[in-house]
Formats: C-alpha cells, structure tokens, sequence
C-alpha cells in the first residue's frame, strides 16, 4: 500500500482549517489503496520521510518565510530525503496574514533542492479560508492521493 504523508505547522484554527480539508481529500472514499500519515512538523522524521511514497507540506507564512516548525522539519530530514526520495510527488500549502512570497520561494527552492516532482499547484492565499480555499485544499490533497493510486 501507498504512504501518503501530510507534514504540517498548524498553530491556528485557519491553518487547522485549511490542514482539515487537505486531510479530507487524501482520504476521499474514491481514493484507494493509499495510507495516509499525518505528523505535526516538529514531531516528523527522517524515517517517516522515507517510509512515504508522497507529501503534503502545510506552513504558514511567518515573517516572509515558512514557519520555524517546517524549516526545522526540511533542516532534520534535507541531507537523507534528498538522496533517498527523487522523483516523489508532493504539493503544498501555505496560508498568511500579509504575504506568502517569501514562503513560496522557500518551499520552491527546497522541494527543488530535494528533487521532488510537483503533483499539483501550490495553494497559496492570505485571510479567513473560505469555501473556496477549502475546496482547492480539499483537492490538493486528493490530487497527491491520487497520483499514489497502484
């Protein structure tokens, strides 16, 4: 069975909002054979890294840069997945008060770096969630699900 594992920093009701639908998404009843892991980003490891066949990865925007909880997660687990998980898909979220520049440019340049393969769209956005974003959430991660299917 495929592994999905969702590594998130959810410190707020918004971003447990926005993580809620991603969540519901992956676990979607169409999609099968898929487990789905999800680990708050300064309980994720190394070999939970290497245990997934995929990724989500959730962070708010934190003073123009990715939370401190996943920068600490990527710092932990860069040097061993980037060898070990080329070529894995993955897609992300990141949710902000005033600006997710700094934090896209962040997970582009690391999940580069890690030579992971982009499933789908980053979902990117500042405020309340909305239905909207809740929906797209909910899509992004049936979409990494799904590209895990056998």
């Amino acid at each position: 069975m495929a592994r999905l594992l969702i590594v998130h920093h959810s410190p707020t009701p918004n971003l447990t909002r926005i993580l809620g639908a991603v969540m519901a998404g992956a676990r979607h009843e169409d999609i099968e054979g898929v487990d789905v892991d999800v680990r708050p980003a300064l309980e994720a490891t190394v070999d939970d890294v290497l245990a997934a066949d995929g990724y989500v990865i959730g962070t708010s925007a934190n003073i123009g840069y990715i939370s401190g909880a996943v920068k600490h997660f990527f710092d932990v687990t860069f040097d061993v997945a980037s060898a070990e998980t080329r070529g894995r898909p993955f897609g992300y979220y990141v949710h902000g008060r005033s600006d997710t520049s700094g934090a896209e440019r962040a997970m582009q340049s690391i999940t580069t770096g890690l030579g992971w393969s982009r499933a789908v769209d980053p979902l990117c956005f500042l405020g309340d969630p909305d239905d909207t974003h809740l929906a797209a959430a909910t899509e992004l991660g049936a979409t990494v699900a799904a590209t895990l299917m056998p």
